[in-house]
Formats: C-alpha cells, sequence, structure tokens
C-alpha cells in the first residue's frame, strides 16, 4: 500500500467532518464550548463614566497648586457609592467622596485617591468629615473609566468560532446575557476490539492485555470537551462488532482501535465497510502508519442511520493511538466543536539528544520541553521511543517531529515540537 503524507489524510479528514449544530445554553454551561454567532453588545461599557478607585471627585483646575507640603483643603459636599445617582454635582472648589465603580458626579474631571488626602487622619476623628486637605495636584481625566472605554455600543466583543473560558464568559456577562448560543458539546463513542483485550479490574488469563486505548482516547477526547461514551470491548467475530457498532448510531463520532492492518482476524475493516465508506491509509509517519477514516450511514440489512458518523480507526498499539488521535482526531473534534483554529499548538525547542529516522517517515518522537533560566525552550526525549514504551508518552508534553526527508536530527537542532500538554 502506498504511504500518503500527513497534510493528505488530514485534509481528507477535515474535508469530512461537520460542526455540531447550534444551541443555546446558560452562561454558566457554556464553559469549553464555542460561539456559534458574533457576540455585539447592545450598550456601552462601562455605560457611564466612573470612578477607577476610592477617593474624592473635584476639579483638576482646584489643585494646581496642591502639594504635600502645602495641601488644599476643599469642602466635602456628598458621597457616592457604587450603584447610586450621580449626585450631587461638583462645584468650583468642592469635593464629593466617592467609591470604586461609582458614577462620576457632574462636574467633576478628576478623582485624588484617598492615600493622597488626610482621609485616614480625619477618620480618626470622632465627627464626619465636611473637609478633606489634598496633597497632590492631579490632571483632568485622572482615575476616571471613560463610558464606552472597554466596549461601544455595536462592537462585536466576540467572534464566531472563538472559544468560552473564564474571561469570555465574563464579557458575555457584561453585556447583561444570560446564554450564549454555542456548538453542542460532540458525542463520542469508543470502542476497543479483540479477543485479547481484558478490562482493567479483570484477572488477566495468558495471552491476554488490558484495555488502555479505551480510557486514553476518552481522556483525550474529554479534555476537548467531549462528551464520550465508552462502548466495551468487541470480540473479534463479525455479531459481537456488528451489535457494538450499532450502538454508534446516534454519535457524533466512533472511535475503534486496532483491526485496522492486514490480518486473518482483523474484521473491524471489513465490518465497517457493510456501514459506509471507509479508508484504510498507511500514512508516512512513525509511530502510527496505518490509520482508518470513514463515514458510517447503516448497515446494509438496516435502515440508514438518522445522520452520518465519522469513523476514527485507531492502531491497537497505545502509543500509536494516542499520537495518531493528536494528529488526526483532535483537530477533527476541534472543528466539530466550532473552533475557528484546529491546529495543534507548536514550539521551536533546541534538540538535547538526537532523532533518527530510519524509514524516510515523519518521526514524532515523545519529547519533554522545558525552559531555561534565558527563556530558551529544550527538548529532550523523555524515554526510550520503542511504539511499545507507554510510559515515554506519560512523561512527554510533547511530539517533536524529524521530517521525512531528514535521517536525523543532531544535538544543537531546533526542532518544531506540538505540544501535547503545559511547558513547567
Amino acid at each position: 500500500m502506498t504511504m500518503i503524507l500527513v497534510e493528505d489524510a488530514l485534509r481528507q479528514v477535515l474535508d469530512a467532518i461537520q460542526q455540531t449544530e447550534p444551541m443555546e445554553v446558560p452562561l454558566a454551561q457554556a464553559n469549553g464550548l464555542v460561539l456559534a454567532e458574533d457576540a455585539r453588545s447592545g450598550l456601552d461599557i462601562p455605560p457611564l463614566d466612573n470612578s477607577a478607585m476610592d477617593g474624592y471627585a473635584v476639579r483638576a483646575n482646584d489643585l494646581a497648586r496642591a502639594s504635600a507640603k502645602d495641601p488644599t483643603v476643599l469642602p466635602v459636599i456628598g458621597e457616592i457609592a457604587g450603584g447610586s445617582a450621580p449626585e450631587p454635582p461638583v462645584r468650583e472648589g468642592t469635593a464629593v467622596r466617592i467609591m470604586t465603580g461609582a458614577p462620576v458626579p457632574p462636574g467633576a474631571d478628576t478623582v485624588v485617591r484617598f492615600e493622597d488626602t488626610d482621609e485616614q487622619e480625619r477618620r480618626a476623628g470622632s465627627g464626619p468629615i465636611t473637609d478633606i486637605a489634598i496633597r497632590v495636584a492631579v490632571g483632568a481625566g485622572d482615575s476616571i473609566r471613560r463610558a464606552g472605554e472597554d466596549v461601544r455600543t455595536g462592537d462585536i466583543v466576540l467572534t464566531k468560532g472563538t472559544g468560552l473560558g473564564p474571561a469570555q464568559l465574563g464579557v458575555l456577562a457584561s453585556l447583561g446575557r444570560s446564554k450564549a448560543l454555542v456548538h453542542r458539546r460532540p458525542v463520542v463513542v469508543v470502542l476497543a476490539t479483540g479477543d485479547e483485550i481484558a478490562a482493567p479490574g479483570e484477572e488477566l488469563s495468558p495471552g491476554h492485555i488490558y484495555d488502555i486505548n479505551t480510557y486514553t482516547a476518552q481522556a483525550l477526547a474529554q479534555e476537548l470537551g467531549a462528551t464520550v461514551r465508552p462502548l466495551g470491548i468487541a470480540r473479534d467475530t463479525r455479531d459481537s462488532l456488528t451489535e457494538h457498532i450499532r450502538r454508534a448510531k446516534n454519535a457524533d463520532l466512533l472511535i475503534t482501535s486496532a483491526g485496522v492492518s492486514v490480518g486473518y482476524y482483523d474484521l473491524v475493516k471489513d465490518v465497517l465497510t457493510e456501514y459506509g465508506e471507509m479508508h484504510m491509509w498507511s500514512v508516512k509517519m512513525r509511530p502510527g502508519k496505518p490509520v482508518a477514516f470513514g463515514i458510517l450511514r447503516g448497515g446494509k440489512d438496516e435502515q440508514p442511520w438518522s445522520k452520518p458518523v465519522p469513523h476514527f480507526g485507531l492502531p491497537g498499539n497505545p502509543v500509536s493511538a494516542m499520537v495518531v488521535f493528536h494528529i488526526f482526531t483532535r483537530p477533527a473534534i476541534r472543528k466539530m466543536m466550532g473552533f475557528a483554529q484546529w491546529e495543534v499548538p507548536s514550539v521551536e525547542a533546541l534538540l538535547e539528544e538526537p532523532i533518527h529516522n530510519e524509514d524516510g517517515r515523519r518521526v514524532y518522537a515523545r519529547a519533554f520541553v522545558t525552559r531555561d533560566e534565558a527563556g530558551e525552550l529544550h527538548a529532550r526525549l523523555s524515554g526510550p521511543q520503542g511504539s511499545n514504551i507507554l510510559t515515554a508518552m506519560a512523561k512527554a508534553n510533547g511530539l517533536a517531529i524529524c521530517p521525512e526527508d531528514v535521517g536525523q536530527m543532531p544535538i544543537g537542532s531546533r526542532v518544531r515540537v506540538e505540544m501535547i500538554g503545559p511547558i513547567p
């Protein structure tokens, strides 16, 4: 089978993936989801000029000669708390006590903070504050947040395709919105296959191994914001595989592991072909050469499914399965969720160990990226690079890439690393 490039396989995947439909959800349920429309403001934020700090609203001209040695004393004619009406007006030679966020009263053009007055000394007395000594000269506009300084009426404040996190949800709340129109979380179903697979917690019989791929694929999809339903383990029989695959009919994506390479017992691809169009790729990458992708629409003896269900067939090897997920399944899920950007984040780092490319495939080496005191990023291999070494994946925060046409990347090379975890 002719090997295809990663980019060609990924393009075919993304061309076939559709976004989930928009739905309106309460803001409290929208964290991690993606806007399905531009968010336009219906008001100015802030709606009025307001104070940036606790202090005194005054006229700047009245303080032109104020200093610590010769403070200007002004009568205090009122007080404005947050949420109060901006009254009384500040007349020439007067001051109004004001709290942070309170509207600036008419006539005032600046705010002097408490620390620049004798507020503390006066509050130590028993009576009300009727006068205030101001110890600094201030400019017009100091410590005032202007109306519309953050957002103007009619502004698009968040664009379609923006992922919603704490700050974005805060912006929507500031617009007075209690709900957001977002793309629905995709429902991803995960199916392990093979007679040799046992569920963790079961007694392990000779020749059997524990199911790993269900848990890694489930966690990876959940990290992206998908809702995940494990389908269990299908045995290497047509009946078992068909029974499990039928349960994916209402999902948005089916992920299987194993059964997509060339082998007598690999029935998965045969059964899946009965449910739709399947592509069995040999991708020019290591690890993770065997990849399956297709669109399922229902079995030949069944009614067509209500919607097409994309399918990823990951390799059975756990390391290969995780790498294939990062390269292909992750961008597909992000597109489903409505993200405008699907690319895996990457950095450039200084390579501390060589990467060998023995067969002309693109190498995704498990690596750990750190930052030195000067801010330079360094990448070292996180362990042996055999595709059976899952612990090296557990210790990695990135996949360091050696291109197809490079036989070796020596120590000191600049290497592109696709990040799969945070940089400490």
